[in-house]
């Protein structure tokens, strides 16, 4: 570690005090209270989870693989379902400059109140959705996600779009299946495929929790090795994404460190106002030699720890502890995109 970056690491600690601390997040999974549209039916849902298996477990109806459960229960698909429960914060609100709601999956379309306060909308299954409630929790809360049918929300993007034709309209009528998939974005074979049935459900099927926090926080980590072909070596992109409270930006360290690789690197970074993304890069160790992943069969499975801190002024200590394993496939694919080719590894 070179005499500048542990100048700027002392200050760090000196002036922002290293906290082992961070940010307070509780989860808000486990049983929640969900309806349907006319309130004819009124059951206990588990988050994460989903209206068939909250109605499965109730024994409200029967298992929906079973023979032809999936056309008997179509109807599950077409009402319009709640989530709702009542929490308590378990913190003082006031120690902190930021409190989020965050729903790591909503499947798929629905509506969101937190004290009868529309926080939002979701129509992405696959996306992850944050809400700024610092000025609207209380004590004690009452949460609402009220779901439209996937099916009819569909069914109306689909007669909305006039511009051209988007085939197919229908799966084929062997599959028993919904129309017009390829116009939300849902778990696709839900609506119904050639090697399942249909059951294009409605629910919270992630973590769904409340996080407190002060001056920033990390809220995306990510890592993607890759061979370097012209330089023969293996590379690692570790991607972090922050959400930065105040105006001005806040400066930091962040130390990656690949013990059984020989590779340790210290980086400056800086984190600017509002979310942005800092991205590292990280080159392994010629001393070292990089084993690759193979599928069960083919080799073995290796995978390297790699744990990477942060160290922000003003704030506190982050350390993320990940596992990543070189593929095969990360070199096929960049020796093809070299010549200007395309490779999808499964």
């Amino acid at each position: 570690m070179g005499r500048a970056v542990m100048l700027l690491l002392l200050l760090l600690m000196a002036a922002g005090g290293v906290a082992a601390g961070g940010p307070e997040v509780h989860s808000l999974r486990g049983s929640w209270r969900l309806g349907n549209g006319n309130g004819s039916l009124s059951l206990r849902g588990e988050v994460p989870g989903c209206v068939h298996t909250a109605l499965h477990r109730q024994g409200l109806i029967q298992d929906p693989y079973n023979r032809f459960n999936d056309v008997m229960y179509r109807w599950i698909s077409l009402d319009n379902c709640t989530y709702s429960r009542t929490f308590k914060t378990p913190f003082d609100v006031r120690k902190w400059q930021k409190v989020n709601l965050v729903f790591e999956g909503v499947d798929t379309v629905a509506h969101i109140l937190l004290n009868n306060v529309t926080l939002g909308r979701t129509k992405n299954m696959f996306n992850r959705y944050s809400f700024d409630i610092t000025s609207m929790i209380k004590e004690v809360n009452f949460i609402q996600v009220h779901f439209i049918s996937a099916i009819s929300y569909a069914a109306e993007q689909s007669r909305c779009h006039k511009a051209y034709s988007v085939p197919p309209a229908c799966p084929p009528p062997v599959q028993k299946g919904e129309c017009h998939a390829n116009f939300i974005r849902k778990e696709q074979c839900s609506f119904s495929w050639d090697w399942g049935p249909s059951f294009p459900t409605q629910g919270i099927w992630k973590d769904v929790r409340i996080e407190a926090y002060n001056h920033y926080h990390l809220i995306y980590f990510s890592l993607t090795p890759f061979f370097v072909r012209r330089a023969q070596h293996w590379s690692l992109e570790i991607e972090s994404i922050f959400k930065v409270v105040g105006a001005k930006p806040i400066a930091g360290l962040a130390t990656v460190n690949i013990p059984k690789l020989q590779t340790q690197q210290t980086y400056s970074v800086k984190l600017q106002p509002g979310e942005g993304s800092i991205v590292l890069l990280v080159n392994i160790s010629k001393n070292s030699t990089v084993e690759t992943w193979w599928p069960n069969g083919h080799g073995k499975q290796i995978g390297y720890n790699v744990t990477t801190t942060f160290i922000i002024e003003g704030g506190y200590q982050i350390e993320k502890i990940s596992k990543v394993s070189p593929s095969v496939c990360f070199i096929a694919g960049i020796a093809l995109l070299e010549h200007l080719l395309y490779i999808s590894c499964i």
